[in-house]
C-alpha cells in the first residue's frame, strides 16, 4: 500500500530533496507539495493524503493553527512536523493540536522514512531528542494559580501578542505581522508571563484557550 504525501515547506530546495528522498521509498509517493499554510489547507480539502509533512515556520498560518485547522477538515490524514525547533512548548503544541509526530531536520534520511511509515500506521513518533518534552507532558500538572480578573492587566498589544503565540505563530512572524522587532516581542512575551504568573508558551496557549482569547 503506497502511502500518499503532502510536503509544505516553504524553502523549495528543501522540498525538493524532500521529494527526491521520498520518492525512493517504493511505498512512499510524495503527491503534491505546499509552501504556506493556506495552501496547505487548501491543498489538504481537495487531495487525499496520508500523510502532510509539515513545517512550522512558514508565511501565513503557523504551523500548529494548520495542524489544528487539519484535524478538521482532514481528520483521517496524519501531520508529521518536520522543523529546526528543538523547543519542548513547541512539542508539546503541536501533539495538543493534533499532530501525530514531530521530528527534527537534522535528523537521518532512515529516521524521517521510518516516522512517516509509524504514524501512518497510528503510531504517535517522536524523535528520540525530544523524547524527554513528551515525558515532561504526560506527567501530572499542577493547577495554575490564575485568576480570571488577571486579563484585565493586559494592555491592547499584549493581548494580541498572546492571541498570536497561541495560534502558533514564531516570534519573526509575528514581529513581522505587528510591524514591530523581533525583540519587542520577546519583551511582551516576557511581560505576559510576569502579569499572569505563567512559565512557558505551552501555558499562554492553555491560559488564552480558556480565556476565550483566539480569534
Amino acid at each position: 500500500m503506497t502511502i500518499r504525501i503532502l510536503i509544505a515547506d516553504d524553502h523549495g530546495v528543501l522540498r525538493a530533496g524532500l521529494r527526491a528522498l521520498l520518492s525512493a521509498a517504493s511505498d512512499l509517493e510524495v503527491v503534491e507539495e505546499a509552501e504556506s499554510g493556506d495552501e496547505t489547507l487548501t491543498l489538504a480539502s481537495t487531495l487525499e493524503l496520508d500523510v502532510i509533512l509539515l513545517d512550522i515556520s512558514m508565511p501565513g498560518l503557523g504551523g500548529i493553527e494548520v495542524t489544528r485547522r487539519l484535524k478538521e477538515i482532514s481528520p483521517q490524514t496524519c501531520v508529521l512536523i518536520l522543523t529546526v525547533h528543538e523547543d519542548e512548548s513547541l512539542l508539546q503544541e503541536a501533539i495538543q493540536a493534533g499532530a501525530s509526530g514531530y521530528i527534527v531536520k537534522r535528523a537521518a534520511e532512515s529516521e524521517l522514512i521510518d516516522a512517516i511509515r509509524a504514524v501512518h500506521r497510528g503510531d504517535l513518533y517522536i524523535h528520540p531528542v525530544m523524547t524527554r518534552a513528551l515525558l515532561k507532558e504526560m506527567a501530572p500538572k499542577k493547577p495554575s494559580p490564575i485568576e480570571d480578573s488577571s486579563v484585565e492587566a493586559l494592555t491592547p498589544r499584549e493581548i494580541e501578542v498572546l492571541r498570536l503565540i497561541a495560534q502558533g505563530y514564531t516570534n519573526r512572524q509575528m514581529a513581522d505581522m505587528l510591524t514591530i522587532s523581533v525583540r519587542t516581542v520577546e519583551s511582551h512575551r516576557s511581560n505576559l508571563m510576569g502579569k499572569l504568573n505563567l512559565h512557558s508558551r505551552v501555558e499562554l496557549v492553555r491560559y488564552a484557550k480558556e480565556n476565550d482569547l483566539i480569534s
